[in-house]
């Protein structure tokens, strides 16, 4: 390649990156303009549906059809999008969103919602920082999907924050959600303070796994006892849903194999299943276990993590962590368990579809809206 064309070449990508920047740059912008918008448009629904002069019956249907009319092609302002823009105004508003969404409309909108607020800051919490950028940048329907699922304000802000680091689509925060990664990830009981070197390494390492997960998508034959699964069978679900797997296991997990060959002095060894973690650098090796957690679990997990080190976890990379996955398991058995291994190692449990509650199956909207 001539040194003129090699110029050209890098003066494509330059563009092709500013471009790219670009567009994404008003994505974001145009996403937190339209934020504005709904919070302004459900504070004005707000107040002029919950309060003493209320408007009549049917009026957000009314608005909706008049709006469709006044403005052929328009989109985001059916019935039920014009009461979820009152839920996001009645949700944010009292937790001191207002400045970051404030904006000025030359229309009767603001004003009404000003004179509709409550006065009382007391307990309100400034939303500031990082928090703002990623509430702005999320979309509404993302929006929506949390303020009906989630109730308490850290879960809501715990989700907002993922959505916007892992530019999560609205059907994976609805499979996290439904997993309940919020009171799950950064729980499992493990030895990784007693076997990895520093303390960013641990906490790293903590976040990574959740001390349960929801594997909803596998599907078991009525006759079949739950209990009395064989761990190919769920294996093989797995493999069919892999994807869904990956999903439920957390972030930058990277599927290698399944029933790992390893030799040792002429003795073949299989790991159920064998993954990389992008943000750990390491070999992550899980054992399905159908029953309740034994001990004696460990040890064939923790020669196994020995086997992936020795022969082939690359240079640069940290050494292999292991995980049990198994039906049940008691934690504090789990806990002085895992003490006696050097290998970083941690215990998770699954349920399935059958295991959840009838009454968490589907989870309620917050409130009528």
């Amino acid at each position: 390649m001539s040194a003129s064309s090699s110029f050209i070449v890098k003066a494509v990508k330059e563009i092709k990156n500013a471009i790219l920047q670009s567009r994404y740059m008003a994505a974001r912008v145009a996403n937190a303009e339209q934020l504005k918008l709904y919070f302004a448009v459900g504070g004005y629904i707000s107040i002029n549906t919950r309060g003493k002069d209320r408007w009549g019956t049917n009026a957000i249907e009314e608005i909706s059809k008049m709006l469709t009319q006044e403005m052929p092609g328009l989109k985001g302002f059916s019935p039920s999008s014009i009461k979820n823009m009152r839920l996001f105004f009645e949700e944010w508003n009292n937790a001191g969103i207002r400045e970051t969404l404030s904006v000025k409309y030359s229309t009767q909108l603001l004003d009404d919602t000003n004179k509709g607020e409550n006065q009382n800051d007391t307990n309100r919490q400034s939303l500031i920082g990082e928090f703002t950028d990623a509430f702005l940048s999320i979309g509404f329907t993302h929006h929506v999907e949390i303020l009906t699922k989630c109730k308490d304000y850290d879960v809501r802000l715990y989700y907002i924050k993922e959505c916007a680091t892992h530019f999560w689509s609205t059907r994976t925060l609805q499979s996290h959600i439904k997993a309940d990664d919020y009171h799950h990830i950064g729980k499992m009981p493990n030895n990784f303070a007693f076997t990895m070197p520093n303390d960013k390494q641990v906490s790293t390492a903590v976040m990574a796994f959740k001390d349960e997960m929801l594997l909803d998508f596998i599907n078991i034959e009525e006759e079949q006892d739950i209990e009395c699964i064989d761990e190919r069978v769920l294996e093989q679900s797995i493999l069919s849903n892999i994807k869904k797997f990956i999903q439920r296991l957390g972030t930058d997990f990277c599927f290698i194999d399944s029933q790992h060959r390893m030799v040792e002095s002429g003795e073949e060894f299989f790991c159920d299943l064998l993954f990389f973690n992008r943000t750990l650098q390491c070999l992550v090796a899980i054992e399905l276990k159908s029953g309740k957690f034994k001990p004696a679990y460990l040890g064939q997990l923790n020669f196994y993590l020995t086997l992936l080190d020795k022969y082939e976890r690359k240079q640069g990379e940290n050494p292999s962590i292991g995980i049990v996955m198994c039906k049940d398991a008691n934690k504090s058995v789990v806990e002085l368990a895992v003490r006696d291994y050097t290998n970083p190692m941690g215990v998770t449990t699954y349920s399935l579809s059958e295991d959840i509650p009838d009454t968490y199956k589907t989870l309620a909207p917050l409130a009528k809206v």
